[in-house]
């Protein structure tokens, strides 16, 4: 996990370095690798809800009010991103 947040971290950092310069192809890897983010993180949420209603399904409705808040925040983070990435192709 921590190899693919390393990873993570410097697609990130040369994307934007990329973006800032004013290019598109910086612009469109930023964008592309915060959906990637946001997949995986609303993935790994989607499986560990999954999981706890298995084991305890009488916290089917608690577990799922959680998941569908956290999700939801996942990816306000990553429209964040997405916009954060379009504007550097404008500046």
């Amino acid at each position: 996990m921590l190899r693919i947040r390393a990873l993570f971290i410097g697609m990130v950092t040369i994307a934007t370095c990329m973006a800032a310069e004013g290019g598109l192809l910086g612009a469109g890897l930023g964008a592309g690798i915060v959906v990637i983010g946001a997949g995986l993180g609303i993935g790994l949420l989607a499986f560990a809800a999954a999981y706890a209603t298995a084991r305890q399904p009488e916290a089917a409705a608690t577990i799922q009010t959680a998941a569908i808040i956290l999700a939801s925040l996942v990816e306000g983070a990553a429209l964040f991103g997405i916009v954060i990435a379009i504007i550097f192709k404008f500046i």
